[in-house]
């Protein structure tokens, strides 16, 4: 790989080729991206921001921003995608535009079934899950999240200090504590300790896969893992961690202090 710049978009052509990369991204044809390059200009125009990671010549990563009410000094992040490795890159470059302006926190939404997001959002950039939102989105006809309902899980991310990894409980503890739900594949879905400080949760090693392999299956893990967190939120935890092996770890506010 060449020097990596990431860059803000200013020009026609530039909303044009991230609106295309976006289309790669989401399996849709580039006459119908996720979002129009005039969509991205008009949003780069009201005072948003449009990143684009340049591997040379060639674009391996783009994001779109927003600033959110004013008195919440809070911008939303609403779309990003990149190459494998250069995530950081690009939401460190979202991070330093909103902070320049102001902003002291950054929201944004992700399909909590995606283990790998997940972990990117919470472990590498230390950010927190605070909402589980049920069907957001309504029915999605792009190639990845079609057939699917759409719930998602927002996280908020600390700007200026960024929380730390949060995996307390680790595997031992996780493996003692009593499993309460069982997943779609017969095994444990999620386990709660006895002290009621953590839930742990599991996902799919790849729904992107297993929604293109067996729908009817993706589908019911997505309603398993749903139960499971919308009765945790509700009980005031929120979700901090995620393993390397597919486990959320969600914690109660003190346990984390």
């Amino acid at each position: 790989m060449t020097s990596l710049i990431v860059r803000t978009v200013h020009d026609v052509a530039g909303f044009a080729a991230v609106a295309d990369y976006f289309s790669d991204v989401w399996h849709t044809p580039r006459s119908a991206p996720p979002v129009l390059p005039e969509t991205l200009h008009s949003l780069a125009h009201a005072g948003g921001a449009v990143h684009a990671a340049y591997d040379g010549q060639r674009l391996a990563g783009a994001s779109v921003a927003v600033f959110g009410p004013p008195a919440l000094r809070e911008t939303y992040s609403l779309m990003a995608a990149a190459e494998q490795g250069l995530g950081v890159r690009v939401k460190q470059a979202q991070r330093a535009w909103a902070v320049e302006l102001g902003a002291r926190t950054m929201r944004w939404t992700f399909d909590p079934l995606v283990g790998r997001n997940a972990r990117f959002n919470l472990v590498k950039l230390g950010a927190v899950g605070t909402e589980y939102l049920v069907d957001f989105y309504g029915p999605m006809a792009d190639g990845v999240n079609d057939g699917d309902e759409t719930d998602r899980l927002t996280v908020a991310w600390d700007l200026i200090e960024p929380g730390q990894p949060y995996d307390s409980g680790g595997t031992g503890d996780r493996e003692a504590a009593p499993t309460t739900h069982t997943a779609p594949d017969g095994g444990p879905l999620a386990r709660r300790d006895p002290a009621d400080r953590y839930v742990w949760c599991r996902v799919p090693d790849d729904v992107v896969a297993l929604r293109a392999a067996d729908p009817e299956l993706a589908l019911h893990w997505r309603r398993a893992v749903r139960e499971v967190f919308t009765k945790a939120f509700a009980d005031g935890f929120t979700a901090r961690g995620m393993s390397r092996d597919g486990w959320y770890t969600l914690a109660r506010q003190e346990a984390t202090s």
